[in-house]
């Protein structure tokens, strides 16, 4: 019988101690799958100085030019990037305030990231190139094949924050009111993000309750950083699928030494600067090329893309994203994807059927 006892014990021990490494390592995996589809990091350095970081893939292909979305870098795409590269030349490029790239506020502006983009497509690349966007990187990508048609043949938006991020508008929007919360702590003058973002984000109120939240989410991360101060606390108890590590992976920032993002991006989109000469409708009208617009369903467990205090919770709303389709010349809207706001992460081989029909659009 102790024999049988102990055994059981060490096969509970030896399923435990799997499912920590699995829950604690997750990220890893990102890593694996790069280096297995051939990417290189690279940097080029522009005339003004400033260096743009991107992954390469292999030359398979005709370019396709991939923009993350805020807070990320050019590794989020690594779920797509190997069945992608297989048929074509990518580059993942993180815009300035992310990853590699520099860190200076007088970049963090549509126009101005756009233009070095251009000159990056021009300069880097050489030849016309198919773009996709998620969520800012969206916005950026619409800009540039706005502003440098010869350059782009094809358009991919992917729940970029047509709209939605105007004055007026903004400020009852789930995104906004995080940035508000990178100002806020910007001006406060404490030192740690997380600890800052736990005590004051609006997602405590997606949790049923205060007290939801600081049980599933914000007791187990000021426990962990009690320990590990200047860590992003992972919790060996939660799986990916949940996404509670996620949350804290997401207040990873250069400010408090914790990550690559720069704080003061989301500070630009706060206060409306990266937008300085960014007509948004103006400029939508302007894209000549065929483009693809991917939009999420509206939130699980929500009525509407709103919630009960009329916060937009997602990108969009569903006449966000019929007025893109309706000023984009030649789009094709795919709404009411079965996804969060990362379809990429979520729903990789939407995405990638996403690129491949875009691509024979394109032709």
């Amino acid at each position: 019988m102790s024999i049988i006892l102990t055994f059981v014990l060490l096969s509970l021990s030896f399923a435990t101690a799997l499912y920590a490494h699995r829950n604690m390592t997750y990220d890893q995996k990102e890593a694996k799958l790069i280096e297995k589809a051939q990417f290189r990091e690279k940097q080029v350095t522009l005339p003004d100085g400033s260096i743009l970081n991107y992954g390469e893939g292999p030359d398979n292909g005709e370019v396709l030019v991939l923009l993350h979305g805020q807070q990320v870098s050019w590794e989020d795409y690594a779920k797509v990037l190997g069945e992608l590269s297989q048929r074509y030349h990518i580059y993942a490029i993180d815009y300035y305030g992310h990853g590699g790239s520099s860190k200076s506020p007088a970049k963090y502006s549509a126009t101005a990231i756009g233009q070095d983009l251009i000159w990056f497509i021009q300069t880097v690349i050489g030849q016309a190139v198919l773009i996709s966007g998620h969520s800012s990187g969206g916005l950026l990508a619409t800009w540039i094949a706005a502003n440098a048609p010869e350059d782009v043949k094809g358009l991919l938006i992917e729940d970029a924050p047509f709209f939605a991020t105007e004055p007026g508008r903004a400020e009852s929007t789930f995104a906004w009111l995080g940035f508000k919360e990178m100002a806020d702590f910007l001006a406060s003058g404490q030192s740690n993000f997380t600890r800052y973002s736990l005590e004051h984000t609006y997602l405590a109120e997606l949790f049923g309750s205060q007290s939801n939240f600081d049980k599933i989410v914000k007791n187990p991360a000021l426990k962990f950083m009690k320990k590990h101060p200047h860590q992003i606390p992972r919790i060996w108890l939660y799986p990916p699928e949940l996404k509670v590590n996620q949350i804290y992976d997401l207040t990873a920032n250069l400010q408090d030494g914790t990550g690559d993002y720069d704080l003061r991006f989301g500070l630009a989109f706060y206060d409306f600067s990266w937008f300085r000469d960014f007509p948004q409708e103006e400029t939508l009208k302007q894209v000549q090329c065929p483009s693809i617009l991917l939009h999420v369903a509206k939130p699980a467990n929500f009525q509407d893309y709103y919630d009960e205090k009329g916060i937009l919770l997602s990108a969009m709303d569903a006449e966000d994203a019929k007025r893109v389709d309706t000023l984009l010349s030649d789009n094709t809207l795919i709404d009411n994807v079965d996804s969060g706001h990362d379809i990429h992460v979520e729903q990789p081989y939407i995405f990638i059927k996403a690129v491949d029909d875009l691509a024979k659009k394109a032709k």
